[in-house]
């Protein structure tokens, strides 16, 4: 009796010894930080020389760069809904920023500051199966902080029935075009801010000196929504730290308006010297000192990842959490951003038709980073094509989760942990808008088809990525037999849309 006793105790004791081990890499917390529109050449890692970002290049150093990682669109709403869903654009359910107009006024900023029936974007689906519903169905408790644009304030499409414990941030787009809004929600509640309200493209007063910093004060004021935010992706952190949490960090930074309090772009002021004043001219906000802000836009959001994972190593969580830090597109041609002077898509093509709303590199390869201390290789580097509708089955196989068998993602859990990954025959972008566009990337090759809608066009583009990463020869002439494949593809992967408004006649909608 006594030998089986003893027995029984070492089993019990090896098994609590192997469940404590084991646990925390089985179910690791997750915290992934999307920026909006951070282009694939802004942080320094990726050879940014003039914008600091020294904390996401630390984690860079003691993580895995991804170098060949893709956002699912080039615009905000279907990138964050591919994201969510695992879908890719020629299945997913929001394919393109959808203002939901047939509501009335949506694009009237102050109608819809008052009136939550017109603020937000055309909702998903109450029966969509989102990523963090999948989490939270094995225990995570799951949090956004950020700009959301999937579903409106009453609709079935908030955050909070899509999965998410918690929310605070912008619901709606529009209304993230001001970085000192009138409002925020937080979960189902409209939290007023100590903010008057400016309605986006409101410009200098008609005699107001445009070098003259008082000229630009109704456009700083007192709630800053990138630090409030902040202080709640933090504060969701500390209360969750006993348990298994899910922090998705969709911060509006650096999208335009070109915003910051005057105190976080003083270095820059001083570094960069006199510019030329934005007027606002191509919309949101004028700005006394556009790369000033611009740069420390980034820095800040820079400072913000740095104390998150400050407040993971203050919290002993490091060890079991899981950092990502990427893009929802690439960067802006507007609002004031000087895309040339910081080479926002480099070693890409930059500007208006190359960067976000298309299909090119430019638009849609972003800069992603993982680190997880003593799970991921320090320092290593992962040349794996990737993208968005990836992550849901990455994450699932991550947590021990069953795949959805209708997602069009494939984990690449392996090559985040440094093993043999197999390649995806292809990815695949569809999108409606600026013209209608398709594009895929098969291994070296890059096709895309522009104007689908405009023109009702089907000619296909084709790259050598391998030779030409900026895009600039097109060799579809030469190249018969690829050009039949990816015709192929385009077919093969097209599903009509729902939506009428995400409809491409061309492509026998």
């Amino acid at each position: 009796m006594r030998s089986i006793l003893l027995a029984s105790i070492v089993w019990i004791s090896f098994f609590s010894c192997t469940e404590k081990k084991e646990s925390p890499l089985s179910r690791p917390n997750i915290v992934f930080i999307l920026a909006d529109d951070l282009g694939y050449g802004e942080v320094g890692y990726q050879g940014q020389e003039k914008i600091h970002t020294p904390n996401i290049d630390a984690l860079a150093a003691t993580g895995k760069i991804f170098s060949n990682h893709y956002t699912a669109a080039p615009v905000c709403a279907p990138a964050r809904c591919m994201l969510m869903t695992g879908k890719h654009g020629g299945h997913a359910y929001i394919r393109g920023n959808d203002e939901w107009g047939d509501r009335g006024e949506v694009w009237d900023y102050a109608k819809a500051a008052r009136d939550p029936n017109l603020e937000g974007q055309r909702p998903l689906p109450a029966n969509t199966e989102t990523l963090a519903k999948l989490l939270q169905s094995v225990g995570y408790k799951t949090g956004i902080v950020g700009k959301w644009g999937l579903g409106a304030p009453l609709s079935e499409g908030i955050p909070t029935k899509m999965g998410f414990d918690y929310f605070y941030g912008y619901n709606c787009q529009r209304q993230a075009h001001n970085l000192y809004p009138p409002h925020l929600w937080e979960n189902e509640n409209k939290i007023q801010l100590n903010n008057k309200l400016v309605v986006p493209r409101t410009l200098l007063d008609s005699l107001a000196d445009p070098k003259d910093s008082k000229s630009y004060s109704k456009y700083e004021q007192q709630d800053y929504a990138p630090d409030l935010m902040h202080e709640k992706a933090l504060a969701f952190i500390e209360s969750n730290q006993d348990k298994t949490f899910f922090l998705y960090y969709a911060s509006p930074l650096p999208h335009v308006p070109l915003q910051i309090p005057a105190k976080d772009r003083a270095e820059y002021v001083k570094a960069l010297g006199d510019e030329t004043p934005y007027d606002g001219a191509q919309g949101y906000f004028p700005n006394q000192n556009p790369r000033a802000t611009y740069a420390a836009m980034i820095t800040k959001l820079d400072e913000q990842i740095g104390e998150i994972k400050q407040k993971l190593d203050e919290l002993g969580l490091t060890e079991n959490t899981i950092i990502v830090i990427t893009s929802d597109n690439g960067p802006t041609y507007t609002g004031g951003v000087d895309f040339d002077f910081f080479e926002s898509s480099k070693p890409f093509t930059n500007g208006y038709g190359r960067t976000k709303g298309f299909v090119y590199e430019g638009g849609v390869r972003v800069p992603m980073l993982v680190n997880w201390p003593g799970q991921v290789e320090a320092g290593s580097k992962s040349e794996h094509i990737s993208i968005f509708y990836d992550w849901l089955p990455t994450i699932c196989e991550l947590v021990g989760i069953p795949i959805p068998d209708d997602t069009d993602g494939e984990s690449f859990l392996a090559a985040i942990y440094g093993k043999a990954q197999k390649p995806h025959e292809y990815i695949y972008w569809e999108y409606p808008e600026y013209g209608g566009q398709q594009a895929i990337r098969m291994g070296k090759w890059k096709a895309i088809r522009q104007n689908i809608v405009k023109d009702n066009s089907l000619e296909i583009e084709l790259y050598d990525l391998d030779k030409d990463p900026q895009e600039q020869v097109n060799l579809a002439s030469s190249n018969v037999d690829i050009i039949s494949r990816m015709e192929e593809i385009f077919k093969k992967e097209h599903s009509k849309s729902l939506l009428e408004r995400f409809q491409m006649p061309a492509l026998g909608d």
